[in-house]
């Protein structure tokens, strides 16, 4: 099941430099470009290359479809807490944790939490949806390979 050998080495040795570099966007987001989208992007796109390499028992394995819809619940949840937390202080989205010192990890206030958050949901809405049309488009093989034989038998 999956792909070659080599691709499957490969895979091994580059999905960790992916969830790593992933993370780094996600957390570092409101210091460089980048953020919760982009690092949930690249998060996804290491989860997608591991069914495409293993196949999709491996990638499910690592996070099966109900951890996913669970944290894309989550996600989403989050920060809307995040916007309420700051609703609390009068203001919808006020930065309630203070500036920070910049050029920190922690110098945007709230808005790390707000990526994080945009991260899970991102990660978790993106792998569904690539589950979601690739067991889609194996039904439809499967129906198309069906009515092929039906009309090979009856001709």
């Amino acid at each position: 099941m999956g792909m070659s050998l080599i691709v499957k080495k490969v895979t091994q040795f580059v999905i960790g430099l992916i969830f790593l570099f992933g993370i780094y966007i996600i957390l570092f987001g409101h210091l460089t470009p980048g953020g919760g989208f982009p690092g949930g992007i690249i998060l996804a796109c290491g989860f997608i290359l591991v069914m495409l390499a293993f196949g999709k028992d491996k990638a499910l394995g690592k996070m099966s479809r109900y951890v996913a819809h669970i944290m894309d619940s989550s996600g989403a949840l989050g920060f809307l807490a995040i916007a309420m937390l700051g609703y609390v202080g009068g203001v919808f989205f006020l930065n309630f944790l203070g500036p920070g010192d910049a050029f920190h990890l922690k110098s945007a206030g709230f808005i790390i939490f707000a990526n994080i958050a945009i991260g899970v949901k991102i990660l978790s809405s993106v792998f569904i949806v690539f589950v979601s049309l690739v067991l889609f488009g194996r039904l439809i093989d499967e129906s198309l390979n069906d009515s092929e034989e039906e009309e090979n038998n009856s001709l």
